[in-house]
Parts: C-alpha cells; structure tokens; sequence
C-alpha cells in the first residue's frame, strides 16, 4: 500500500471541513483536503429542474436503509463543497436561547457546553466570509449582534405585499439572511427562480467550495484530492491516536499519515466512518467509550406548504426573501413551535415527484398560482434516533421524528395565516423519517466523556488529535437553518488548533 504524509488532514469540503481548510491555509501546515466527489460542472443542467429533480443529476446514488430495512435514496451529495451547492444559503445565526435548555411539549431540548456569547465574534466572522445579507433589529427573536455585512435582498413586489398583510395582521416579519455574492452586480447572483436544491450556475451562491475550498485550494501548503473516500481512520497500538486514514482512490488504496485529522463528512457519514473504523482497542467504534457515536441523529420537523389562489399568478422570480419567527420562542399555548420561512420557486417537475401521475401541464398551471414556504420545528434527540453501518458497509438510518405535537400546531397556524391572506388552498407535504437534511446530532459535544463524544472544541474524548466538525457535533437542533453555525464552529476550532497544534 502507497503512503503519503501531511501535517493535517480534512475529510469532507462542505460547511465544516471547507471552512476549515479555509482558516488553517495561512499556517504552514501542509494540509490535504480529501473529497470523495468531484466538482459540480458548471452547465445548462444546473438550472433545469428536469435535470435535477427528476433525473437526480447531482444526487448520491447509493441506497441507505431506513428504520423499516426499506431502501431510499438519501438528499445528499458528494462534490467539491458538499451539500452547501444546494442549499438555500439561508445563514441564520441560532438564538441565543437555543444555547439553553428549553422546554418543548414533547420534551427538552438540551444546554449546548457552550453559550451564544462564546460563538458570536465566530458568527461576525462567517458572516462576512459568506457574505451574508440581512436587516438587523427586525427579527423579534434575533441575538445581541452587530449589523449585518450586507443589505438584505429587496422583496419583489407580490412578496411584498405579502408582507404588508402578515404586518396588518399583527405578526413580525423579517428579511431572511441569505449568503449570495453581489446580487445585481455584473457577474453576481441574478436572483433567479433556481436557488433552493440548484447548484449556481455563475457561481454567486456562497456555498463552501465558492467561498473557502477556492481560496485554501490556491495556496501552495494545500492538497485537494477529489474522488477521494476515505474508508476507515487507523489508530496507533495504544488508541489514543490516529495514525493515518485509509484512502480509496483511483482504483488504489493509499494510507495518508498525519498528526491530526479532521473529520467533516457530514452528521450520518462522519458518524459511520467512525463506527466503521472499529478496532481492538475501540471495538464498538472509533472514539466511542460514551456509546452515544451515531445515536441522537436529528433533522429539522419540515413541511413545505403552498397558498394557491386560481385568479392570481404569482410573477415572483426570487422568492426567498421572508421569515416570520413570531412563534419560535413562544406560540400559543406557552411552548416554542419554530419557523416559519418563504422558499424558492416550485416548479412543476418537482411537484410532480410527490405525485407522479398527475399530468405536468397541471403542475406547471397549479405552481404559477401558488406561493410556497417552508414550515420549521425543532426535532429533539432520542438515543434510538441513530445511524448504524452493517456488515456489508451499508448505512442505516434509524429515524422517527421527535415533537411531532409542535410542529403539527406550527403547521396549522401557517395554515391559518395563509387563508387570512385570501388563499383558497393550502398544500403540504413532508419527508418524515426520510429526512436528510438539516441532518445533525450523531458525535454531540460535551464537557463530560460519558454522556458526549467530542469536547467543546470538537475534538474526541477518546482520542487526542481526532476533530469532528460538521453539525454531528449539535446536542440539539434549534429550529433555523443549521450552515452559519457549523461554518462559526469551525472557525473557532480552527483558531484553537493553531493555538495548540500549530506552535
């Protein structure tokens, strides 16, 4: 088997190890960054929902099994910058309150080891890394901060109006803070109609090859490695230690030596690279004395809900642009419900994926009447919400939504609020125990070794120079979008390795 050596090196390029590769660049460490996709192409297919909600061009191909043994086809991928190419790029700082335990209907929602105050210099930071753009003093629940970097995008004019009905029915709305590069400019974002789940095709979303991988990829102490799976870590004889990750690539085999690895695969696949790296020394898992790796997986309670009136065409091109948080701390009946949050255009080949046999020219006609939101509650952790890997490598997501009595009553508000705006149908949907996205929770961080897999800083108990950053590292999953919070985290653990790794 080939070796190589480097001083440090990161698996995964998206939110977590991108940003990280980012803020280590300048030391002189010599970093390789290991992806196992490749780049996304920049190409017609990128804006053609035919390509990418029906033909699944850029999604992962392997088959996980849910909880039932069933297959799916998770909603994730592999390439240059990981799932930030289809996000949103909404970047919501958490509340303040988010960093405490609080009291759900179905539930508690644990204190994280650290507070708001801690990360929040790291959320100015990520902030203008991502070119985040936003109104400060707006959101009713929005954390002491400083102004945003960037002005929020304007709501087009049907959005709009929208807005000013949500105002006169006595609720709060707020601009959403989205990360995209110099809209209107020459060469910047056009505000088109393929945002949400489209990779950019000009490159103005700031996801994290866009933003970090670029910039850390071009300087002479940084290795990208493409297709690239890194297949298990191998830990010296005492287990303290990672001595080297085994790498597939190319057809071969190739043992990386470091001094410290970084692990970013995203919540289901850093936790399975843990489990399948298994030895005498760590025989439940890599770094699992406490028996919580994988265990406590999270993703957000999401419904997609449209309000669709015959007589009205929606002329809206970007859409993304509103959120409303006036129940997320408290909503009737004294308890937390979430967020609520205008999406991207729907159009017709994606709505037909809900219900093939409905005729497309009907979508097309139904879609450009409608206007469409995302409805979002906090999922708790449960130890038997959990990812596993069996014998044959196969992953298995052992997943049933938590606070279902909350979400349900989020669900009928949006419902409510949308006939008070002259809606005469509301749609919904959701992916219920299929849920990848927003995915976190399986290695949560902690002070103490036997109820927490990694310490505040998100390196393992068990083992010294083994980091995880991405959001498995979550002990619980707030109600807002997930990316600024792992991209802060993972500017703080880098200052921390330079101050104790790098000297």
């Amino acid at each position: 088997m080939r070796s190589e050596r480097f001083d440090i090196v990161i698996i995964g390029s998206g939110a977590g190890g991108g940003t990280m590769a980012h803020a280590l660049a300048d030391s002189s460490a010599r970093i390789l960054l290991l992806e196992r996709g490749e780049f996304v192409p920049q190409e017609d297919a990128n804006w053609d929902p035919e390509a990418v909600w029906r033909h699944l061009r850029y999604r992962v191909r392997e088959r996980w099994l849910d909880r039932r043994g069933r297959e799916f086809q998770p909603y994730t991928h592999y390439c240059v910058g990981g799932n930030t190419k289809f996000w949103g790029s909404v970047l919501y700082r958490l509340r303040r309150e988010d960093f405490e335990a609080i009291e759900h209907v179905d539930g508690t929602s644990p204190a994280w080891p650290i507070d708001y105050e801690t990360l929040e210099p790291y959320y100015e930071r990520a902030e203008r890394l991502y070119h985040v753009r936003g109104e400060h003093g707006v959101d009713p629940t929005e954390p002491p901060r400083g102004p945003y970097p960037y002005a929020p995008v304007p709501h087009e004019p049907a959005m709009a109006a929208i807005v000013q009905q949500l105002r006169e029915l006595g609720l709060r709305p707020s601009p959403l803070p989205l990360g995209l590069l110099n809209p209107g400019d020459h060469n910047g974002c056009i505000l088109c109609n393929t945002c949400n789940s489209f990779p950019c095709k000009v490159r103005a979303k700031s996801d994290a090859e866009t933003c970090c991988v670029g910039h850390a990829a071009g300087r002479p102490t940084v290795t990208l490695w493409t297709g690239a799976y890194a297949r298990r870590l191998l830990t010296d004889p005492t287990g303290r230690r990672v001595e080297a990750v085994e790498v597939e690539r190319n057809g071969s085999t190739v043992r990386v030596e470091a001094p410290l690895v970084i692990v970013s695969c995203g919540a289901v696949n850093s936790a399975a690279l843990l489990l399948r790296s298994a030895n005498a020394k760590h025989p439940g898992g890599l770094a699992n004395s406490s028996g919580l790796v994988g265990r406590r997986y999270m993703a957000h309670l999401a419904t997609m809900m449209q309000g669709f009136h015959p007589f009205r065409r929606n002329a809206t091109v970007f859409q993304k642009t509103v959120a409303l948080n006036d129940f997320y701390l408290r909503g009737p009946g004294g308890y937390p419900l979430g967020q609520i949050q205008s999406q991207g255009r729907t159009h017709g080949v994606m709505a037909q994926t809900v219900a093939p046999w409905i005729p497309l020219w009907a979508y097309d006609a139904w879609v450009s009447r409608g206007v469409d939101w995302l409805v979002m509650s906090e999922d708790l952790p449960k130890d038997d919400n959990r990812v596993t890997v069996g014998a044959d490598g196969r992953i298995r997501l052992h997943y049933e939504p938590n606070n279902l009595r909350t979400h349900r009553r989020l669900v009928r508000e949006m419902k409510s609020i949308l006939r008070r705006l002259g809606f005469w149908v509301v749609v919904a949907h959701s992916h219920r125990e299929r849920n990848t996205t927003h995915q976190c929770g399986t290695l949560c961080f902690g002070v103490d070794p036997r109820s927490s897999v990694l310490d505040p800083f998100c390196r393992t108990h068990d083992v010294e120079n083994l980091f995880v950053v991405d959001a498995s590292f979550f002990p619980s999953s707030a109600a807002v979008n997930p990316g600024l919070t792992i991209v802060a985290q993972a500017l703080r653990v880098a200052d921390h390795i330079k101050q104790t790794h790098l000297d």
